[in-house]
């Protein structure tokens, strides 16, 4: 059969299967990004062996990469045509390896500010957990780098384009994650120098922050929809505050499974003394004022972070996922400097 008629009937394929089942079928619910670190072999099947008989590249030659004990067979060439769909952890990678996908996640349509380096040549897929299934089929790539957010029937439908590989939304994969993108794209030199520097930066950041703080609360949230939201210690910006640098973590964190919503009366309890807050316009569309409101009710202002001046909002962009390099890296920077004042 021709190639391009096997295309289009691909194409025709992939249509009747996007009527049938709906293009956001993928979608989970908010807060998955506390399951175990297991989820990258649960969540979304990781085998792609019916993958092995496209053709690869010019020569027909292919190699295989590792990625959390699963093996993917992709084309032996050097310029491998990347699509990232769901996974906005691989879009912080790109930027701190300056990688170029040919198809990315776009944000209300467009590229936002934080993945602007690394979508330079690169159209959109679609939303977070909303993809473009018959956009990126004709972008021909040769692999596609999904989130294990979804859900296995869309990452079927991913692997019926090439291969793809569900990229774990656990912050303990961070490290994972990166090499994955660097070995793809033969980055490697550039992540391993990322990945000292950070380490580097790490200990200079505890010498300098010393034990000043060693008994004071220090906690990250978000304003999801209006409402308040703490993570699992090893989640968000968590692992950097508790793990890395060294803080304890309060008993509600510590006690949390996964995202939750926590009301402002049970939240002065926790009472902080240092308050990262993180609050983005697009994930507040129908509660736009919310922060102005929690600011302006008086039970927040009777918390110790506000009566002493050390709430900081959007220390880091608000799109940053917590627990990925970038965010890592410019959290890190960011925090010791609102921690040390």
């Amino acid at each position: 059969m021709n190639k391009w008629m096997a295309k289009g009937l691909l194409l025709l394929s992939l249509s009747l299967a996007l009527t049938a089942c709906g293009a956001g079928g993928g979608k989970t619910q908010e807060g998955a990004d506390a399951k175990s670190g297991s989820a990258a072999e649960t969540t979304a099947p990781a085998s792609n062996t019916e993958n092995k008989d496209k053709e690869a590249a010019p020569s027909g030659e292919t190699r295989t990469i590792t990625y959390l004990d699963q093996t993917y067979t992709v084309p032996a060439k050097k310029d491998l045509r990347i699509v990232i769909s769901g996974s906005m952890e691989s879009m912080e990678d790109a930027v701190v390896l300056d990688a170029k996908p040919v198809g990315a996640i776009s944000v209300s349509g467009q590229f936002p500010d934080l993945f602007k380096k690394a979508t330079t040549e690169a159209v959109s897929v679609g939303e977070k957990m909303e993809p473009d299934y018959e956009g990126i089929l004709k972008l021909k790539p040769d692999i596609i780098l999904a989130s294990t957010k979804f859900k296995p029937e869309a990452i079927e439908k991913f692997k019926k384009i090439t291969t793809t590989v569900p990229v774990s939304h656990v912050s303990t994969n961070w490290e994972a994650n990166l090499k994955l993108l660097a070995e793809l794209t033969g980055k490697e030199k550039v992540a391993e120098e990322a990945l000292n520097k950070y380490k580097a930066d790490l200990d200079a950041a505890k010498a300098k922050l010393g034990d000043k703080l060693k008994d004071k609360k220090v906690l990250a949230v978000r304003v999801r929809k209006g409402d308040l939201a703490i993570y699992p210690e090893g989640v968000f910006f968590n692992a950097s505050l508790y793990k890395d640098l060294g803080f304890t973590a309060p008993a509600e964190v510590k006690a949390a499974k996964a995202q939750e919503l926590i009301s402002l009366e049970k939240f002065s309890e926790i009472n902080p003394d240092y308050l990262f807050v993180q609050f983005s316009p697009d994930e507040n569309k129908d509660t736009p004022k919310a922060l102005e409101e929690l600011e302006n009710n008086p039970i927040w202002k009777s918390i110790n972070a506000v009566k002493n001046g050390k709430v900081f909002v959007n220390v880091v962009d608000p799109l940053a996922q917590g627990g990925t390099a970038l965010s890592k890296f410019l959290f890190l920077e960011a925090a010791v400097d609102k921690l040390s004042q």
